[in-house]
């Protein structure tokens, strides 16, 4: 289950409760009519608590993580969101035609890296440097290109400097693309064992077959 559902689903169980515990409480139990609303109130609250940690449980089982651990990384996910955001604006008001494919790349690979460790918070460790250091450098560099190439007039030192700042952003696109290759590392070790597995089946199949031929012809 993922984390969208397991904040939905309590809610789901919850609120639906409200009505029968009030209509147990007031006519089977005979309870006043405020008595009554109360304790169904608390009954859903009680019902959406005691469903909200179930569930907040498995899927902190699942993810292999602790509590501590996921308010952690929420919270750094939380404050990426807002850079993202401006880095992907910064990025798509430059008017620069031969630097458009790589900044598409950019803002490509940053999403992807932060939908992946949204999806599975274990992942963020693997990109702690995107979120800690080349984030924050993308987002400052993307702003500051901007401002400079807003600028009425260009002198050669302006000039120098917006050359400079493409040159960096093109290196720090590299540097990101790595930081998705780390994220996705263990997907990939996977993906290269089953295609082993895959193609040693075959190869034994194929043996096997030729095996069978032969002593037919025999």
């Amino acid at each position: 289950m993922n984390r969208f559902l397991a904040g939905f689903v309590p809610i789901l169980i919850g609120f639906p409760t409200v009505l029968p515990v009030w209509l147990i409480s007031y006519f089977v139990l005979n309870q006043p009519f405020v008595l009554s609303v109360a304790i169904s109130l608390a009954g859903g609250t009680l019902a959406y608590w005691l469903s909200s940690v179930y569930f907040s449980s498995r899927f902190l089982k699942k993810h292999e993580l602790t509590r501590k651990e996921y308010q952690y990384i929420k919270k750094n996910l939380s404050e990426a969101k807002p850079k993202i955001w401006r880095v992907q604006k910064a990025l798509i008001s430059v008017r620069h035609i031969s630097s458009f494919k790589q900044r598409k790349d950019m803002i490509k690979m940053i999403r992807k890296i932060y939908s992946l460790t949204k999806k599975e918070p274990k992942r963020f460790y693997q990109a702690e440097q995107f979120y800690y250091s080349h984030l924050d450098s993308a987002t400052e560099l993307a702003e500051k290109y901007v401002f400079l190439s807003q600028q009425p007039r260009k002198n050669k030192e302006l000039e120098l400097s917006l050359t400079e700042t493409r040159k960096t952003l093109k290196e720090l696109t590299k540097t990101i693309e790595k930081d998705l290759y780390k994220v996705i590392a263990d997907d990939i070790d996977h993906l290269n064992f089953e295609l082993d597995v895959a193609k040693q089946s075959i190869k034994t199949k194929k043996e096997s077959q030729v095996i069978d031929e032969s002593r037919r012809l025999k």
